[in-house]
């Protein structure tokens, strides 16, 4: 079920050359849509299956850098390749997910695909993969550096008690719980936990 456009192409266009071969191997495999969606606040690449005429999409942002576009393709693909085996019966980030996860991106680990930083990131990441990539600061961190003319910054870089921007809205970060980050909204004065690996803009003073 190709995509409108052939999928070789948006690799060439998308992700590092070495990796071009493999990520068009996975798509012919299992035939899927493959679309380029514009920037999402909320989700970097999605997968969806439809029961009506069993066809599976997968949909990454136009805006990622090469390494953060491969490793989220590989994510959404490991989702379908879930599907396929466990039909309904796994949890979308469940075992089942995390070793696919890794079978499928494993073989692109490595510095012919990725630079040094990201691939001591993302080994690091496979011991216990978590549902996004955006969830481990260290990977984030290390994808987000290869980003070009970004204002964006890790909200864990942020230091306390400065104001940012996240989707449009101004926050100062107050205080560290966890892996997430008490935050206050200007505007309404409201409380936030806020992932401490969001990507948010620094407002100067």
């Amino acid at each position: 079920m190709p995509s409108k456009v052939e999928p070789i192409e948006i690799f060439k266009q998308y992700v590092p050359n070495a990796a071009v071969a493999y990520c068009f191997e996975l798509w012919k495999k299992h035939a899927f849509y493959l679309n380029i969606k514009q920037k999402r606040a909320t989700k970097l690449g999605d997968y969806r299956y439809d029961p009506r005429d069993r066809s599976h999409t997968i949909t990454v942002n136009a805006d990622l850098n090469q390494y953060s576009f491969l490793v989220t393709y590989l994510h959404e693909v490991a989702h379908l390749t879930t599907q396929l085996q466990m039909g309904n019966k796994a949890e979308p980030h469940g075992s089942e997910w995390k070793s696919e996860f890794r079978k499928i991106a494993l073989p692109m680990v490595s510095t012919e695909v990725f630079p040094l930083e990201i691939v001591i990131a993302l080994q690091h990441y496979f011991k216990n993969p978590t549902a996004s990539s955006c969830s481990d600061p260290a990977l984030m961190r290390a994808l987000h550096g290869f980003d070009t003319d970004s204002p964006a910054t890790l909200l864990a870089d942020v230091s306390m008690g400065k104001t940012f921007e996240l989707s449009g809205r101004l926050f100062i970060k107050e205080n560290i719980q966890r892996t997430r980050i008490l935050c206050k909204e200007l505007s309404s004065g409201r409380k936030y936990l806020i992932h401490k690996a969001a990507l948010v803009i620094l407002k100067t003073e």
